[in-house]
């Protein structure tokens, strides 16, 4: 059933990609449109931004010398931070996120993020390099006290080769379920601000979080 809604949601989406054309681009455009659907299906506009940090690298150097942003970069963190969902998507290198990807998110403010709702997503030539999901991405947004969705995706370079199989193509299962996730905490957000106008129980992020996880 379709919601009533007024005003838009807002969603970023930053990609470190490294490379033009970009599979760490190619994820994070799949992620967003899978979100997007999510959104308008249940009867929400949607407003997205999409931050490429390859184009600010210099910038993000600058100030993290200088301490004062550029009118670019400082566009982009306003996008970042005001925004009501975030899908953030680097490539592994050397079982991490890259460079560019940590040190973005080292110029914004540490309570920036806070309850933000965040799809965290990586990239890689393989497999191998998927726990860097678990044991990078998520830390950082855990430190930054944001809310990271339960379902994080990783696509090594043969998830790209899908054959149809339900069973064995993973990547767009795992695609759905998180913008799934990402798309109900938007708008549990948006449920919330609306219900905060009238004076009532504002259910905070974390018992939202609770609400995607399955039964056990």
């Amino acid at each position: 059933m379709s919601e009533n809604t007024s005003q838009p949601l807002h969603l970023t989406v930053v990609s470190a990609g490294l490379s033009v054309p970009s599979s760490t681009r190619l994820l994070a455009d799949r992620l967003t449109e899978a979100v997007r659907k999510q959104l308008t299906d249940a009867g929400h506009d949607v407003e997205i931004q999409v931050v490429e940090l390859r184009g600010l690298a210099v910038d993000i150097a600058n100030n993290l010398v200088t301490g004062f942003p550029s009118p670019s970069l400082a566009e982009a963190v306003e996008a970042v931070t005001s925004a009501d969902g975030l899908i953030a998507v680097t490539p592994v290198f050397t079982a991490s996120y890259s460079g560019l990807f940590k040190s973005f998110f080292d110029v914004i403010d540490n309570d920036a993020l806070t309850g933000k709702a965040v799809l965290a997503a990586a990239t890689g030539g393989t497999a191998r390099h998927s726990l860097a999901l678990e044991h990078a991405l998520r830390p950082l947004f855990a430190y930054l006290r944001a809310v990271v969705v339960p379902t994080a995706v990783y696509a090594a370079s043969e998830d790209w080769g899908g054959n149809g199989d339900p069973l064995t193509d993973t990547l767009p299962n795992r695609i759905v379920r998180a913008a799934d996730e990402l798309a109900g905490l938007m708008r549990g957000r948006a449920g919330a601000a609306a219900r905060a106008t009238d004076n009532t129980t504002v259910v905070p992020f974390a018992q939202q979080l609770d609400a995607l996880r399955p039964a056990r």
